[in-house]
């Protein structure tokens, strides 16, 4: 009977290991909103990195995180780093990539509760004194990424505070004109 079970459990590994493999190898969130503020506004807001916490989605989970800031304090170069409780971890974000009021493109290093290296960026595209504001992560998932993949819904769960974060962005961006 020990044998039956045992051949049962090594079946049910196996499946799952396959289930993991066949996951994607790439991940790619994307969310938009539009802004009633020219794209210059709205590029300064997420270009200076110390403005983030009046409306990162992450700055509500845990408002006793720390914050600490290297290098310049607005593109290329500015470098955020953060410690948290475990709804936020432990990371930094540098800016590698800054066009005024086009992109910027970041290098997101994940230390705690995962370990991960990804990319982000934000694109602002401007008419009519609107700005289409698009936020995008992307990068390799790993075995462990697959795996929790198959339980929870990462690319919803992100997505869902992208939503929150571009709402917040545009309120206070759009209150301060």
């Amino acid at each position: 009977m020990i044998d039956i079970i045992l051949i049962l459990i090594a079946i049910a590994a196996i499946i799952f290991v396959i289930a993991v493999a066949m996951q994607p190898s790439d991940f790619r969130v994307t969310r938009t909103d539009t802004i009633a503020a020219p794209a210059s506004a709205v590029f300064a807001h997420v270009n200076d990195l110390q403005k983030w916490e009046a409306w990162s989605p992450w700055a509500k989970l845990d408002p006793e995180a720390k914050n600490s800031f290297e290098g310049p304090s607005s593109g290329t170069g500015a470098i955020m780093r953060w410690v948290g409780n475990n709804k936020v971890g432990q990371g930094s974000m540098t800016i590698i990539e800054s066009r005024p009021d086009e992109l910027i493109r970041f290098k997101l290093e994940f230390l705690k509760s995962f370990v991960a290296t990804n990319t982000a960026e934000f694109t602002f595209n401007s008419e009519n004194d609107q700005t289409t504001v698009t936020w995008t992560m992307y990068g390799k998932n790993s075995f462990m990424s697959k795996a929790i993949g198959l339980i929870m819904n990462c690319e919803k769960m992100v997505g869902g505070q992208f939503e929150q974060g571009l709402a917040t962005l545009k309120s206070v961006v759009e209150e301060r004109l």
